[in-house]
């Protein structure tokens, strides 16, 4: 009988939450942060898409950013394509263009497939 036991460390997981990404980009009227009302209406579309990926269980949205002539919408889970598939009618139907998602399966390194709409 020994008498030390090697410790075994459990398996690690990365999150699921963090691996998958959907990072949709709006093009606002000006070079800086948009309109009041172009952000009013990203901000009705946030709490819309956060409904939409909380009732398909899909993972979480994770917020935005302004600046630079565009907002843009970060939303993290298991499966991109759940992700999308929970948002994507709210996207399509959003009217500030040009406007592109970046689909991401895996982390930050990760190559992403852009969709424009």
């Amino acid at each position: 009988m020994a008498l030390f036991k090697k410790k075994v460390a459990p398996a690690t997981q990365p999150a699921a939450s963090s691996e998958h990404a959907v990072i949709i980009h709006y093009k606002l009227s000006d070079d800086a942060h948009g309109t009041v009302e172009e952000r009013e209406a990203i901000f009705a579309l946030e709490t819309r898409m956060e409904a939409a990926i909380t009732a398909a269980n899909a993972g979480e949205f994770d917020g935005n950013e302004f600046g630079g002539g565009e907002a843009v919408l970060y939303m993290y889970g298991p499966d991109r394509d759940r992700l999308w598939a929970a948002v994507e009618p709210q996207v399509r139907a959003f009217a500030l263009r040009p406007a592109f998602a970046d689909l991401r399966a895996g982390g930050p390194d990760s190559a992403a497939e852009r969709l424009h709409f």
